[in-house]
């Protein structure tokens, strides 16, 4: 059985939201679909796994500081198979 992702809204208003991610060992976040552009940016090294809609999987490396950005309307389900804590902030860009 996975554990779900722990999520916290550091801020939210007319521009952005910014969510602090955590995702312990043997996490997910669940498939879901992303409304917005939006930023990651690593607080800790990783290795993530993400599963795409029709179950491809692909690992993606986190460097600490080392953000990247995506648009609106990526699908997918992000894993923890690693022994550690994978911890990012995602900044979605309202306007």
């Amino acid at each position: 059985m996975t554990v779900a992702a722990k999520s916290e809204i550091q801020i939210d208003n007319d521009e952005v939201r910014v969510t602090e991610w955590r995702l312990p060992p043997g996490s997910a976040t669940g498939h879901h679909t992303h409304g917005m552009d939006y930023v990651v940016v690593p607080m800790a090294d990783g290795e993530m796994t993400i599963v795409a809609p029709d179950g491809t999987r692909s690992l993606a490396q986190l460097k600490t500081g080392r953000s990247y950005a995506r648009k609106a309307g990526v699908q997918h389900d992000v894993r923890n198979e690693s022994t550690a804590e994978i911890v990012f902030l995602e900044i979605e860009l309202k306007a």
